[in-house]
């Protein structure tokens, strides 16, 4: 079984600071936005190195989807920074109108996604951005793991065509994917071979899962672990691959179950090969106040409820 290792713990969004720094400095048509959180986006080191470039839109996010989209006609490469809950749900009409519909190439870049925002609590911790912007024609929608990923992810998506949702956290978590690695849109990362069970994780919960498979592996269960960073389009040739080996899956995510990931993976097997599935996610319900560490033990999103859930769908084969 293959070990990973925790290189230090950061948080996701300063992984996108980091990639928004380096295309500054290899890209001249990138551009950034942001709308009065240059601090928590960490887009402070792109805004001191490049100020004709950046541009602070103060609490105005429709406003700034709008500036975004509009940019994108003489060429330019705009990157948003906002809280996913306002890169999302405040700004949804304008997102689909504006951006989508026209397939703007704007790259909408969300922090603070999530429970583990943490103790800002529900009205801030949106668990269904996922679902509206994977249900947007033509948008690609991207969930980083951890700070090597999302920086990796932010410099790739500045050459895909098209409107991009990237969604990364706020709190310190394992760094545990390669500081060189190379980010491929729409394919996942097998993480670990396996026989008994699959496990497709996203965004914090992919460390969980691994976390979860060393636990199986010691009562005897061999889990085959995917990091799904992409949601959309999604690896269904990983995803169909994994199961037929394994026969089961349990998918975990730090978002709803209704029109999260799990839903996606749900239609490629029902599509072709219908298996038992267990989700890992919140239950149709909103967050509260707390610390992440808290608020994940609370809503069952960890190594220990993943490892429940896959004896419970183990036993369903």
């Amino acid at each position: 079984m293959k070990k990973y290792t925790d290189s230090g713990k950061k948080d996701t969004r300063s992984g996108f600071g980091a990639g928004l720094t380096e295309l500054g400095k290899t890209n001249d048509q990138v551009v950034a936005l942001c709308a009065d959180l240059t601090g928590s986006l960490k887009m402070d080191d792109f805004k001191a190195n490049h100020p004709e470039r950046f541009f602070q839109v103060g609490i105005a996010e429709a406003n700034m989807m709008g500036i975004a989209a509009g940019m994108t006609i003489g060429g330019k490469i705009p990157f948003t920074g906002t809280f996913a809950n306002f890169s999302t749900g405040r700004v949804y009409d304008q997102i689909r109108q504006s951006i989508a519909y026209s397939h703007k190439n704007v790259k909408i870049c969300a922090s603070h996604a999530g429970l583990t925002l943490g103790e800002d609590g529900a009205t801030h911790q949106i668990l269904e951005d996922i679902g509206l912007m994977k249900m947007l024609p033509g948008m690609t929608v991207i969930n980083t793991c951890d700070y090597n990923q999302t920086k990796a992810a932010t410099i790739a998506i500045a050459k895909h065509k098209g409107p991009v949702y990237l969604r990364f956290g706020r709190p310190k978590v394992a760094n545990f994917t390669p500081e060189d690695q190379s980010f491929e849109i729409g394919k996942a990362v097998h993480l670990q071979e396996g026989t008994d069970v699959t496990l497709i994780a996203t965004g914090h919960l992919v460390w969980e899962a691994l976390q979860a498979a060393e636990t199986l592996q010691k009562q005897g269960i061999s889990a085959d672990v995917l990091n799904i960073h992409t949601i959309k389009p999604l690896d269904n040739k990983a995803i169909l691959s994994s199961v037929s080996k394994t026969g089961c899956v349990v998918t975990a995510e730090e978002h709803n179950y209704l029109g999260g990931l799990g839903e996606s993976v749900s239609r490629v097997l029902a599509e072709n090969t219908p298996s038992p599935q267990e989700f890992i996610a919140t239950q149709d319900t909103f967050g509260e106040s707390g610390t992440p560490e808290q608020l994940m033990e609370k809503y069952g999103l960890n190594a220990e409820a993943i490892v429940k859930a896959a004896l419970k769908v183990i036993a369903r084969k």
